[in-house]
């Protein structure tokens, strides 16, 4: 239980990030000698001492969905922390430990109904000294190496030997993150592009955040926009290249609607450059798509990118006509979102930007896709409008932290409500708004195009942890067996 408190008080908002390799420590300790069902006892619980307040924000849907969230999620490190039961009697368990949970979250990415990759390990590192590994590994590295690291401590107090024996796991573990200040940063080329950031807040709250009024959240961002094109005519802000707007700045869809497709053109038309515009539009009769809409000042819509990792009972409903039975709340969800099928490289203005939807950010595949189709600047639009105010906005924040080292690009993010930001190529974040405020800014972004190794070598990093700590388990029962045959004779 210490230990999953730990680990939560290392993620946004309070982000002390030195926790989790204390709190992954702490669970350790209190799963080494464990035999295997005792020990996905306490992976359970541990998991769900961390996760209940870490997925707090989902208690905007319901108490009950963040209950099922949460009890499902668990169930996963309670199976790694079996195994991981069996790995401590072989030697350099603390590698074998940080792979397997490597396959745990890998997992959890991946089922049920498409994954929920939120609250890793590596999104706690949003700007600490593990997070350089993202340029090498990705997040899955990050989150080995933050484990090994809280491992390699808990090795040296659990396990019995002199002294001097025990200092190695403790300067192993101090090694693991100074490290990373040895290893080369991409340089600047030169090249740089100023992006409009438009926040142009809505009237409601929770789940009924964008009011009763369809118009009004749509009305809210294009008089934002215009606010910042007149404080470009008046000197205030240097003229943008290109303008960004966050996912859901539109509620009507402008294809089908002749007063959202003026309200979108007058205001584009104000600010005079490339306008990437959020929007839900129809698709057929009884389906829709979250879009990624360039407006062009002069000839209107253009090129697009629909989201491709929708979101659960909040963008398309599994099992529909069961969920629709058991919950009402289920039909707030109305059409249902169908996926888009290729990467976000838009082509706006000067530049290629790399656009990822809201909850994407949390897929490494689908930003690293984007990244390698040309996207740079990454653009991500986000509707953190139902949870305004929770821990939910500044977690996103530190997985755009994280995308940015991971692939040497800089990351711009467009709320509704906020949080707004522009994180630079190494981590840091250069500008952020406040929540539940309409703003706006124009930035100087660097465009980057050289890609990191992660970027280049994929999931391959990942992959290998994983068939590693695979190969552990296999010969941990092995071994296992034979000791069971031995005193059986």
């Amino acid at each position: 239980m210490a230990g999953g408190i730990a680990l939560f008080v290392a993620f946004p908002p309070l982000g002390w990030w030195l926790c989790a390799p204390l709190g992954i420590g702490l669970i350790t300790g209190s799963l080494y000698g464990a035999r295997p069902r005792r020990a996905a006892w306490v992976g359970y619980l541990g998991a769900a001492v961390f996760l209940f307040p870490a997925l707090a924000w989902v208690r905007t849907i319901g108490d009950d969905v963040w209950l099922m969230l949460v009890g499902t999620e668990s169930l996963f490190y309670a199976a790694m922390a079996a195994l991981a039961a069996l790995v401590f009697r072989l030697p350099g368990w603390p590698v074998w430990f940080g792979g397997l949970w490597v396959g745990m979250e890998w997992a959890r990415g991946l089922v049920p109904i498409g994954g929920f990759p939120w609250a890793r390990v590596a999104f706690s590192q949003g700007e600490s000294l593990f997070t350089p590994y993202a340029a090498l590994g990705g997040a899955p590295l990050v989150s080995f190496a933050v484990t090994v690291c809280g491992a390699l401590l808990a090795h040296a107090v659990l396990v019995r030997s002199r002294a001097w024996r025990r200092a190695i796991p403790v300067a192993l573990a101090l090694a693991v993150p100074v490290l990373t200040l040895a290893l080369p940063r991409p340089g600047d080329e030169g090249r740089s592009v100023n992006v409009g950031i438009v926040q142009g807040n809505v009237p409601g709250r929770g789940m009924y955040a964008l009011g009763d009024e369809p118009a009004v959240v749509l009305k809210n961002h294009a008089n934002e926009t215009k606010r910042l094109a007149q404080a470009v005519r008046d000197g205030k802000l240097p003229k943008p290249d290109i303008v960004i707007l966050p996912e859901n700045s539109t509620d009507i869809d402008p294809y089908q609607d002749e007063f959202a497709r003026q309200i979108i053109q007058d205001s584009v038309r104000d600010v005079g450059v490339p306008t990437l515009v959020g929007a839900v539009v129809a698709i057929g009769d009884e389906h829709r798509a979250t879009r990624s809409l360039v407006w062009d000042p002069v000839s209107g819509a253009g090129a697009y990118y629909d989201k491709q990792n929708l979101v659960p009972f909040g963008e398309y409903t599994p099992f529909k006509d069961i969920v629709l039975a058991l919950w009402d709340r289920a039909g707030l969800v109305g059409r249902q979102s169908v996926p888009g099928g290729k990467p976000g490289d838009l082509k706006m203005g000067p530049v290629t930007v790399g656009a990822v939807n809201c909850y994407e950010v949390a897929y490494d595949g689908t930003v690293r896709d984007t990244v390698r189709a040309g996207g740079t600047p990454i653009v991500v639009q986000t509707n953190n409008a139902s949870y305004a105010l929770s821990n939910l906005p500044a977690q996103q924040l530190a997985m755009s932290q994280l995308r940015a080292v991971e692939h040497n690009r800089a990351v711009v993010t467009a709320a509704t409500t906020g949080i707004s930001a522009y994180v630079t190529p190494d981590g840091k974040v250069s500008w952020q708004t406040r929540e539940l405020v309409a703003d706006m800014n124009v930035v100087k972004v660097p465009v980057r195009t050289q890609e990191t190794l992660a970027t280049k070598v994929g999931a391959l990093p990942e992959w290998a942890l994983m068939m590693g700590a695979a190969a552990a388990v296999v010969a941990a029962w092995r071994a296992r067996r034979r000791g069971d045959q031995v005193r059986n004779d």
